[in-house]
Order: C-alpha cells, then structure tokens, then sequence
C-alpha cells in the first residue's frame, strides 16, 4: 500500500473553528470485552468489513454535506480519531480511505494529528507499519497495566512482555505515540504504584493517560463488586495515589494538562483538546455523538448505537442520526463549563464570548463563584476561568456550586 501523506492547507481559504474542528469515527469491535468498560463495544464472530467502510464513508459524507450547505470556505480540521472498540483491528485499506474521504471534504491542518486506538497484542502490533502509512501519525495503546497479574484482572488480551513490545514497535513506527494505564486497583498500594509509574514513564513518549478504576454501571466488574469479590481502594488511598502521579509526572516533564492526562508542552492530545475547548467535531460510527455550530447554532448529534441497525440504517438512509437537538444557550455554558475545567489552562476568556456573547463575569451567580475563589478553587483573571489543581481534584464537588 501506497503512503498516503497529509496534505497541507490547500489555499488560504479554510476558516479554522473557534475551539478546533475534529472528527470521530467508531468502530464498535472488539475481540472481547473487558470487565471494566462502558463503552459502545462489541464481540462479534465475523464481520463484513466492506460494508462496514462502505457505511462508515457514507455517514462521514452526510455531515460533511451538511456542513457544506451553509456555504462559506471550507472548515479546516485539526484531527481524526479512530475510536471504539479496537480500531486497531480494521484493515489499514480501511483506514486510509476514511483518512482520503475527510481530506476530500475539508482542508487539512498543517500538523493535522490522526490518532488511532490500538491494543498492544502482537496482531495489532503487526499492522503499525501499515497502518502509518494509511495515514495515522498518532496511536494510543490501551496499555493499563505493567504486570501479568493486574492485566488478567482487568480483563486484557496482552501480557507485559506484549505492551513492552508495543512502546518499541509505536516509537519505530509513529511521531507521536500514547499509552494508558489504570490505577488504584484493588490492593495496589501507594509504593507498587510508585514503581509502576516510573517504569511507564521510563518508557513514555510526549504523553500519556492515567485513570482511576471506577466501576461503571452495567459492567461485569459491577457485578463483580456487588458479590462482594474485590473492592477498590478507598478515598485516601485514592488521593495518595492521585498525589504520587501528579508528583512523578511533574519531576519527568510531562505535568497534568488535564485531570487524567499529562503531556510535554505542545504534545497534548489535539483531538481531545476540541472536547475539552468545546469546539466542534463530527462523530460518525454506532453511537457516535458530535456537536456542531451551524448557521450561529449549536446542534448535539448522537448516531444509533448497536451496531448492525446503525448499518442497516446508513445502507437506507445516507446515516443513522438518532439525535439531533439544539444546545440551548444555558446548556452550551453548562457543556463548556464542565469540559473546559478539566483543563489546567482553564477556559479562554474568548471562549465565553465566542460561545455565549458575554464575559465569564456576567454567566455565573457572582456571590457562589466569589466564594469558589475565595476558597481557593477556582482564579478568574484577563486570560480567563480556571480550576485550581485543588479544584481539580474535587471538580465532581465543585461544578454543581458553580453552576446552581
């Protein structure tokens, strides 16, 4: 397979989106599911793949058409994830073409970042090469866990000596690579994961993603918990282990730009910077969401989320959009408020304007936000609204004093 390089900005002509402009494609495969996981994946013994790029393609061009219909230049986009699932697992061809279709429809970013999920099991490490040359210039590797014994808790296809080879195998491969790790597991203790971190940041690139295990609803670990099989850490050992990960990732250069996420300056995650800056971006895939400023307006997009109706409904229809509602003013301020906190740059000031048409000063009961600052949770200033990171770290608290 031909590489397929990133083109540049064709002209003068593209507009850049206040907030970014990105986009998501899901896939919603798996080999198998992992006891933890809430998200919109699935097992399945054979799939036909060339319907599914077919339906992949024609869902991305209904929104491109539609964006297209408000006239004006051409939107340039800032970044495409491949999501799911285990994106890893689709044929490179697929890939590329997907990549191809959103040039086609949009002008390309100069330093346009193409991200890609993948699980660090040596089928998927295989496919690196192709897939760098379909186009992808970032991958992110589901890692989670640095022992054999911690990766059969969670429920992972790879031992350690695969994701060993994964760290090789992205960094021979990829400019920009990231991987994710889960922590407060049950019975880790603040020195095992002292150790584990180091050795991940031994081995980190320019960035890397750290989650508390939290049992989600629905999930087998729910169940699991509910029979009173394993039980997580509690909140002090939860916040210690918090600690030690800001600590470490401080002293080795890559700081918390984001609650869970930490990076050396400019290796942030461009696609999920449009997430947390309350940018738009187009999701395209079984139940994909996506928000769009059209004509002065803020639309929330959902696409129907099991897989097989979602192809049906794409073969008949041109998509499968279950949701497509206005974001009302409060609901944009809401949205934005409770994403752009998690960033520790905070909101631009611009961003409230730009969103709602008036200064931060003027959106918020100024009594409760006085006493946020006052407590020192939150700075207000020229450059705009933030959390402190002692506000971060209790955000789930602090947001519904701010919002009433």
């Amino acid at each position: 397979m031909q590489k397929m390089a990133v083109p540049p900005i064709e002209g003068t002509d593209a507009v850049s989106v206040p907030g970014g402009f990105g986009l998501y494609l899901h896939w919603p495969f798996c080999k198998s599911k992992c006891p933890y996981c809430d998200f919109n994946s699935h097992v399945r013994a054979a799939i036909d793949e060339r319907r599914w790029r077919e339906g992949l393609l024609r869902e991305l061009d209904h929104y491109a058409a539609e964006i297209a219909a408000e006239g004006g230049p051409p939107r340039r986009l800032d970044s495409i994830f491949f999501g799911g699932g285990t994106p890893s697992l689709m044929h490179p061809d697929t890939v590329a073409s997907l990549i191809e279709r959103a040039r086609q429809h949009w002008s390309f970013a100069p330093d346009i970042e193409i991200t890609l999920e993948a699980n660090p099991t040596s089928v998927e490490i295989a496919r690196f090469r192709a897939l760098a040359q379909a186009g992808v210039n970032r991958v992110s590797i589901g890692i989670q866990a640095l022992d054999d014994e911690s990766l059969r808790f969670l429920g992972r296809q790879h031992g350690a000596a695969e994701a060993l080879q994964a760290f090789e195998a992205a960094r021979a491969h990829f400019p920009r690579f990231t991987f994710d790790l889960i922590y407060a597991r049950p019975h880790q203790t603040p020195a095992q994961w002292r150790n584990e971190l180091k050795a991940a940041l031994a081995r980190a690139g320019g960035h890397l993603s750290l989650y508390q295990l939290t049992i989600e609803p629905g999930t087998a670990f729910e169940g699991a918990v509910a029979r009173g099989e394993f039980s997580i850490p509690d909140e002090a050992t939860q916040a210690t282990l918090y600690e030690i990960t800001q600590e470490l990732t401080e002293e080795a250069g890559l700081p918390a730009y984001e609650i869970s996420n930490h990076a050396r300056p400019g290796e942030e995650s461009r696609h999920n910077l449009v997430y947390w800056r309350y940018g738009d971006y187009v999701g395209v895939g079984p139940g994909a969401h996506g928000r769009l400023m059209l004509a002065g307006r803020k639309w929330a997009t959902r696409q129907h989320r099991a897989p097989e109706p979602w192809l049906d409904l794409v073969e008949r229809e041109g998509h499968a959009t279950r949701q497509r509602d206005e974001v009302p003013a409060a609901a944009r301020l809401e949205e934005m408020t409770l994403m752009g906190l998690r960033l520790s740059g905070g909101i631009a000031r611009q961003r409230f304007i730009d969103e709602t048409g008036s200064e931060p000063e003027a959106l918020f009961d100024r009594a409760r936000l006085d006493r946020l600052i006052e407590g020192g949770f939150l700075t207000l200033d020229g450059s705009g609204l933030k959390a402190t990171a002692e506000g971060r770290q209790r955000l789930n608290a602090l947001l519904p004093v701010l919002l009433g």
